[in-house]
């Protein structure tokens, strides 16, 4: 067990966090290394459908994966962090796969990313936008602004924050057990749409963001998506 200091400083043993709501669903199995190993522009889309899950001292909140991007590995994405090589801010997206990868955008807010592809490839997958499936009242405890549930994790900053990730959660272990952050399985979307990037001004024409094609949790930029996806399951994640 963890110890905290009071401000009078007393050491009190930390709880342990609460366990989740059995009338709440659980999510599905944990994802594996070799589920990730792909072409960054495959392993993105079978991301769909996966939750995010976070268990904190306050509780457990899940989100449904409904929207994300994809940015390659060093020298072949200029639009990427990795694009000039394991600098100190981006070494953890040459880790191995199923690590987070968390940075400060614009001074703002943080966004969350899950490396992919073969240790040292320097690949990732931007985490968009999704649902609360699990701890809604925990989420809009963090979101306050949002007035409806399709809105708590709608874009990167309001899904970390929902999720309350953030810098003390770099390089975590997504597919580890025992980890307050995971990623694990969920119901592949029915119908998948691909088009251009949002908010970067290199490699515009790769359509490499991702979404649910129904799906209201998904950002307002959706100029010149395709539909990449019409079956159930076809192409998620086995």
């Amino acid at each position: 067990m963890g110890v905290v200091l009071t401000g009078g400083g007393r050491a009190l043993t930390a709880a342990p966090p609460p366990r989740p709501d059995p009338s709440e669903p659980e999510p599905g199995a944990l994802l594996r290394e070799e589920d990730l190993l792909g072409p960054v522009d495959v392993v993105a889309p079978a991301l769909l459908g996966c939750w995010v899950v976070t268990d904190r001292p306050e509780g457990r909140v899940a989100v449904r994966l409904t929207e994300v991007e994809a940015y390659s590995g060093e020298g072949e994405d200029p639009a990427s962090h990795a694009h000039r090589g394991p600098t100190p801010r981006a070494a953890i997206m040459f880790g191995p796969p199923g690590r987070l990868y968390v940075y400060f955008s614009y001074g703002v807010h943080w966004c969350a990313n899950v490396v992919v592809g073969p240790e040292g490839r320097g690949s990732a997958v931007l985490l968009r936008a999704g649902e609360v499936q699990v701890g809604e009242g925990l989420a809009r405890g963090r979101r306050p602004a949002a007035r409806v549930a399709r809105d708590l994790a709608r874009g990167p900053a309001r899904l970390t924050q929902a999720l309350a990730i953030g810098p003390d959660d770099r390089g975590a272990d997504l597919l580890g057990p025992s980890s307050s952050v995971r990623l694990h399985r969920g119901a592949p979307p029915a119908a998948v749409s691909a088009g251009p990037r949002v908010g970067i001004s290199r490699a515009q024409e790769l359509p490499w963001r991702f979404w649910q094609t129904d799906a209201p949790s998904v950002s307002v930029f959706r100029v010149g998506g395709k539909p990449r996806r019409t079956a159930t399951g076809q192409d998620g994640l086995p």
